[in-house]
């Protein structure tokens, strides 16, 4: 044998019968490879392991955080400061008190503080490989050169026989050899929880899904039932998984549109500080021709630039998103990853899975359908509550013979238990099983109770080739009122399955009490509603009986099950949940359009996004197979028209999401399955289910639903919204301050005489982060709590490539800066003209400056106020809606006063005592800041109002 000279990873495995498959990887069933030849192998293909690319380090994740504009030009302003202080230092030239380098240390500090928090949020690195890496078995039985021997599962390679049996997990892909009762749970790969029987006597066509692959077994995947013999035909990254694993590190992350956003911003303001700057020291320079002021000039410069950059917003804004995860995992949504918190607010396309997330995961029946009554079922879920109706009318189904038999066929033809644990009705076995008995529970006929009376003594299992199975059970005389024979024999036979095969076993047909032989017309009748309940996306059963004088034996299936007396057909649904139809149409109404995608039948997926208002009748539904052959242009073509896909397996997922993003959709995706990992990374928001989805799932994506449930997106969302509103208005809030202060420091060079000779300017860069931080940064983390508005989901979703500035932001900052700025500028030559005349060649005369921070300061504390809304007063604003904003204005209010009245605060701020008198005027005047504000709320109202 040679390693060298093997199929590609690309070979349909499961299209080769198994002495194809063994003479493809030159192998044997009997003894399996060779030491030899398997030592060659592991060379050639390489361990069994998942590979990691490589990703950041901690130091790249660290060094990127201070590539960032504004702290880089921070940084560039402490060095500079630093710089300046050194020269005093060393000239003498310090004032009486000052601490050296305080500005530096303080810039420093700062850009330090933002820099370790967004170190913290991207620190946190993708965990979905390690989960998929715990999917793998560490030890594995093998044939070697004809003996069985137990290796490590990284030491497999194609062409390895492997020997697998109940509670083994899957060490690698493979062919099966032989099967013996196997049955493999696949739901760590496919998401299907029901355990399916692997068959390696045929071979499946080409295009098939893994899902549907029943001759071959994937690693990851659990034998739960029976054992087998497998040829390995992918190890590593050649299997399965080890596409998933490449596809979630083929993903490459794209930034937020709040990162968009705040780099956008970061770029503008620091373009200005720098504009700001060479303006100063430039046309300084120009004017005075005295190089000996240029010391001067880059003082009043540096106090500029660190007034332009919003030092305290990086951190606000972390606090905010942190916020908004407290108030979504009251609401049933946990984020992962922080950015996420704002993106739910500009959610385009919201692209959901149907079995348990739009629909509760329960299979209720809806109606029964004898020949002679068709009644429907009331009641939801489990509870075995409910009423059987006919054209409205209660009608008591023991009453009725063909129904009473018809129920107690769903109750003794079934093995699922139905019971109440901590006030909830569960099923324990098939959610298809589950629903009859809740059915017949809901006419009285509880399965515990005719189990004893009637106790089943043999079976003829379920499978999928058979497609029906049946009981016998014990002793039926007397129960069912017919004619004939029946009341004499010892046994009865209940038998349901696929109505089509159950009809036609069937000779006869119970109508009323009596058993009549079955006409051509009854059948016609028959097999037209159930194509009509199939057609309405409804799983349906049918249900037989007969019967027998003997038990049969057990390889008698196909001889007994003929002669059957037709009952009637069952249908039933995963029915919606009640909140999701109301959720949807608040997508509707918000601008969201939801999309179903499921593995379902096209039918049941219509009928169920139809009922919920996701498509109309006739719109187009686009399945797997469609899928498979579409170009990804001709997919991009469909994706804005068609709301629900169907058929679709979890690789497909990825396709539709890239396809909605190149259309420039901002798309959620849900998902549970491993499958799903690559496409939850690729969404702009990928939600994992909480309750049913796997680790790697949940890894993968950027939130989890801990209830599984579509309503709770739309809240999600909601709160995505509510809480970009609230940062859309604290940057309002700040940017405004900051233009207000860099006006006042240039009018200040040329206004004040004092500040172009000697470059002192009314608010030290000190000073400047102290507002900056304290004054803007509590108020505004107040405003991030601000409860929504009543028209939050009334309105389009937020426009993803829409700026920072846009919708009246940048016009509202420039605005209120000028007005912010007047107000200080104004005081500011009064407070210098007062100060110098009367306290001229004394260290108060500096006492001016202190009266500006101080107004400045007060000022952004009406601005705070007056900012919680947009368009109505604050007297019509309930006060006690957010107390958080009353608190941060008293708050610091007290701790502005501070920076005045204790002496060492004082000294460190360089600030001055300020008369009562002196501090009156300084709240007078910041008060008209919050009367400007509500002036103009009442003439936009006036101006719109007269538009109308």
């Amino acid at each position: 044998m040679s390693g060298h000279s093997l199929p590609s990873p690309t070979t349909a495995w499961h299209t080769l019968d198994t002495t194809q498959s063994l003479s493809t990887l030159k192998s044997d069933v009997q003894s399996g490879l060779s030491e030899q030849e398997a030592a060659l192998r592991l060379d050639q293909y390489g361990t069994n392991e998942l590979e990691e690319s490589g990703g950041r380090s901690p130091w790249e994740i660290l060094i990127d955080q201070f590539k960032n504009v504004m702290l880089l030009m921070l940084i560039g302003v402490a060095l500079v400061s630093g710089i300046l202080d050194l020269i005093a230092l060393t000239q003498n030239n310090l004032k009486p008190g000052e601490v050296p380098f305080k500005d530096t240390i303080a810039i420093l500090a700062i850009v330090v503080l933002n820099g370790a928090l967004g170190y913290v949020q991207e620190s946190r690195a993708e965990k979905a490989l390690a989960a998929l890496k715990q999917l793998s078995s560490p030890r594995v039985r093998i044939l070697r050169g004809g003996r069985v021997t137990e290796v490590d599962s990284k030491y497999l390679v194609p062409g390895d026989v492997m020997l697998v049996e109940a509670g083994v997990q899957v060490a690698a892909d493979g062919r099966i050899l032989e099967a013996a009762n196997l049955q493999i749970r696949e739901a760590a790969l496919t998401g299907e929880a029901e355990a399916v029987n692997k068959n390696a006597n045929i071979t499946v066509r080409e295009d098939a899904m893994p899902a549907d692959r029943i001759n071959m077994i994937y690693q990851g995947t659990e034998v739960v039932n029976g054992r087998g013999t497998v040829v390995v035909t992918g190890t590593g990254m050649r299997t399965e998984l080890g596409k998933i694993a490449a596809q979630i590190q083929g993903v490459e992350s794209e930034p937020t549109p709040l990162q968009k956003r705040m780099d956008q911003l970061s770029k503008a303001l620091v373009t200005g500080a720098l504009v700001l700057v060479a303006i100063v020291v430039i046309g300084g320079l120009i004017i005075t021709r005295d190089f000996s002021k240029l010391q001067n000039l880059l003082q009043t410069s540096l106090s500029m630039a660190v007034a332009v950059v919003p030092e305290g917003l990086p951190a606000v804004i972390t606090v905010t998103l942190a916020i908004g995860t407290q108030r979504m995992v009251r609401r049933q949504a946990l984020i992962r990853k922080l950015p996420a918190v704002e993106t739910l607010g500009s959610v385009t396309t919201i692209c959901s899975d149907k079995t348990g997330t739009l629909t509760q995961n329960k299979m209720v029946v809806q109606s029964l359908h004898t020949i002679s009554s068709s009644p429907k079922i009331t009641g939801e879920g489990y509870a075995p509550d409910g009423e059987f109706l006919i054209n409205g009318s209660r009608i008591i189904p023991s009453d009725q013979p063909e129904l009473r038999a018809l129920l107690l066929a769903c109750t003794l033809c079934n093995d699922s238990i139905l019971q109440q644990e901590g006030g909830q009705w569960i099923i324990i076995g098939d959610p298809t099983e589950g629903a009859l008995l809740t059915a017949a529970a809901k006419a009285g006929l509880e399965r515990d109770q005719w189990s004893s009376k009637l106790p089943r003594v043999s079976e003829f299992p379920f499978s999928s080739d058979r497609k029906r199975m049946s009981v016998i059970v014990k002793d039926a005389a007397g129960l069912l009122q017919s004619e004939t024979d029946f009341l004499s024999t010892p046994f009865l036979m209940f038998t349901k399955g696929s109505p089509e095969i159950v009809l036609e076993r069937c000779h006869q047909i119970q109508i009323g009490d009596r058993v009549e032989s079955i006409t051509q017309a009854q059948r016609a009748q028959i097999l037209q509603r159930n194509n009509e309940l199939a057609g309405n996306g409804l799983r349906v059963l049918g249900f037989a009986y007969k019967p027998l004088k003997e038990v049969p034996p057990e390889t008698a299936d196909e001889a007994s099950e003929q002669g059957l007396v037709w009952l009637g057909l069952v249908d039933m649904l995963d029915a919606p949940r009640p909140e999701v139809r109301e959720a949807v149409k608040r997508c509707r109404t918000a601008g969201i359009r939801p999309v179903m995608i499921t593995g379902d039948h096209q039918l049941t997926a219509s009928a169920i996004a139809q009922d919920l208002g996701i498509s109309k009748p006739g719109d187009e539904v686009l399945i797997g197979r469609e899928l498979e052959v579409m170009s990804d242009q001709e997919l991009e073509q469909n994706v804005d028209r068609v709301s629900v896909y169907a058929r679709v397996a979890p690789e497909h997922k990825l396709r539709i999401v890239k396809a909605l993003q190149r259309r420039g959709q901002i798309a959620a995706m849900t998902g549970d399955g491993v499958n799903d990992a690559p496409a939850l990374k690729q969404a702009d928001i990928g939600i994992a289910m909480g309750i049913t989805g796997t680790d790697v799932s949940k890894e993968a994506s950027d939130m989890v639903l801990l209830d599984d449930n579509f309503a709770t997106i739309v809240a999600a969302t909601e709160e995505g919204r509510v809480v970009y509103t609230n940062i859309r208005r604290f940057i309002k809030y700040i940017l405004g301050s900051n233009i207000g202060e860099v006006i006042t420091i240039a009018a200040s060079v040329v206004l004040i005489p004092a500040v172009a000779a000697t470059g002192s300017v009314p608010l030290t860069p000190l000073q400047i982060l102290w507002m900056n931080l304290v004054t803007d940064g509590l108020p505004a983390l107040a405003l991030a709590v601000e409860p929504a508005e009543p028209n939050v989901m009334n309105r389009p979703p937020n426009n993803p490539g829409e700026s920072i500035f846009a919708r009246g932001l940048g016009t509202y900052m420039i605005r209120i800066g000028i007005v912010l700025a007047i107000l200080a500028i104004s005081t500011m030559v009064w407070a210098y003209n007062y100060t110098t005349t009367n306290f001229g060649g004394n260290l108060d005369a500096d006492r001016w400056k202190t009266i500006v921070f101080t107004t400045l300061c007060l000022a952004q504390m009406g601005h705070a106020i007056a900012i919680r809304s947009n368009n109505r007063l604050t007297i019509e604003l309930n006060p006690f809606t957010n107390l958080y904003v009353w608190g941060a204005v008293i708050l610091t209010s007290i701790l502005q006063l501070l920076l005045v009245y204790v002496a060492p605060l004082r000294a460190f701020f360089g600030t001055h005592y300020l008369p009562f008198n002196e501090l009156m005027v300084c709240v007078g005047v910041s008060a008209l800041m919050f009367v400007w504000i509500e002036l103009e709320k009442l003439f936009f109202r006036f101006y719109f109002s007269q538009k109308r």
